[in-house]
């Protein structure tokens, strides 16, 4: 997918910010945790939905997260949906398997 935006980690709100402009801004917002992030809340203003700005979001928080070596745990259904239909990103979530590391 080709990325049209910049994705700011912004570490003091504990999110993923896509700056859209004229003062619109979608975000992804994370609990951290020992070793994995929660991803719990998409957020793309009604304007922009429907153009990709979400998958965009998504995409670069879990390569952030898995250039750290972290885990995920996918709780927004938004964050489920995209990981089902990109299993390349399946390796990152939490499983019972994966918590015995």
């Amino acid at each position: 997918m080709e990325k049209k935006h910049t994705v700011i980690h912004n570490t003091a709100e504990k999110r993923y910010e896509l700056d859209l402009g004229e003062g619109d801004m979608a975000l992804l917002e994370y609990v951290p945790g020992k070793g994995l992030v929660v991803l719990t809340h998409t957020e793309v203003p009604p304007k922009y939905e429907g153009q990709g700005i979400g998958k965009e979001l998504v995409l670069a928080a879990l390569e952030d997260i898995r250039s750290k070596g972290l885990l995920v745990v996918p709780q927004c259904p938004f964050v489920v949906t995209y990981i089902r239909r990109h299993p390349e990103w399946m390796d990152l979530v939490l499983t019972a398997e994966s918590a015995k590391r």
